[in-house]
């Protein structure tokens, strides 16, 4: 009988041992976590910080750089603070939105001009996009409220997401900024006079849409000054950070008043990281 009152009581002293190892190992594990929680997230905050600090430094930079008050925006303006940082890594890039096609031109309710229907219509096939029409809503200020345009997917707004903006409707295409596929929507533009236009304009960027048009380079073209300039107040700063395995990538969007000379914050977003950027 005390031999197993004896074993009973082994028995109960080893079930609480065990329960008590049990709640142990549960509560090291919720503080390991909460350990872990809070490195993630002071890590972001850094991450914040810092990006927030590169973009101060590039406002500075290319408020600087418009402060000269030039006849024409080109690619030759200093605007890119490049690569900084010690510790962490930053590359920080500026670009002319005006360089990309503008969208509300044709978002906005009423006819749509054939020359705009035309350069868009050739952006799509450069990009073997499917030619959707867009439906006339009226301007929209965030490029994710096309998605919810009917007909419109996510793969097809992904492809299309680098080379179109939302500005506003009179915005005119910067024919000194915009990229290679941009030039190649304007008539009788192929890809040979595309990289032919670039390689004039980093030597010689144009002073005005009329004097691009009479060009030697676009003789027999018939291009169209329609909805071409040479000026820009719309431009976005990339910030991406590297702080040992995070990382983070900042957009901001700016507008420049040429009268007060000061950039307006329009809006901030994190962008998505690529597989390989997720990764050290």
């Amino acid at each position: 009988m005390k031999g197993q009152q004896r074993g009973l009581a082994l028995i109960s002293v080893l079930l609480v041992m065990s329960l008590l190892l049990l709640i142990t190992g549960s509560l090291l594990r919720n503080h390991r976590l909460l350990l872990q929680g809070s490195g993630q997230h002071l890590q972001q905050l850094q991450l914040s910080q810092v990006s927030r600090a590169a973009e101060s430094a590039a406002l500075l930079r290319l408020q600087d750089a418009l402060q000269a008050q030039a006849p024409a925006i080109d690619l030759s303006q200093n605007w890119d603070p490049g690569v900084m940082g010690d510790k962490a890594q930053i590359e920080v890039s500026v670009e002319d939105l005006a360089g990309r096609f503008n969208l509300n031109a044709l978002l906005l309710p009423g006819q749509i001009d054939q020359v705009t229907l035309a350069r868009w219509s050739r952006l799509l096939t450069s990009l073997d996009l499917p030619h959707r029409p867009l439906a006339q809503v009226g301007a929209l200020r965030e490029l994710s409220q096309v998605r919810l345009l009917p007909g419109i997917d996510g793969h097809w707004l992904r492809q299309l997401e680098p080379w179109v903006a939302l500005l506003p409707v009179d915005a005119a295409l910067n024919i000194n900024t915009a990229p290679a596929r941009l030039l190649r929507t304007l008539e009788g533009v192929d890809e040979g006079l595309a990289k032919a236009l670039i390689q004039h304009r980093m030597t010689s960027p144009w002073p005005s849409a009329q004097a691009f048009t009479a060009d030697p380079l676009l003789s027999g073209t018939g291009q169209s000054s329609h909805g071409l300039g040479v000026r820009s107040r719309w431009y976005r700063i990339t910030v991406h950070v590297a702080l040992g395995p995070s990382r983070q990538r900042l957009a901001t969007d700016v507008e420049h008043d040429p009268k007060t000379g000061q950039l307006r914050i329009l809006q901030r977003r994190l962008l998505p990281l690529t597989a390989n950027e997720i990764t050290p």
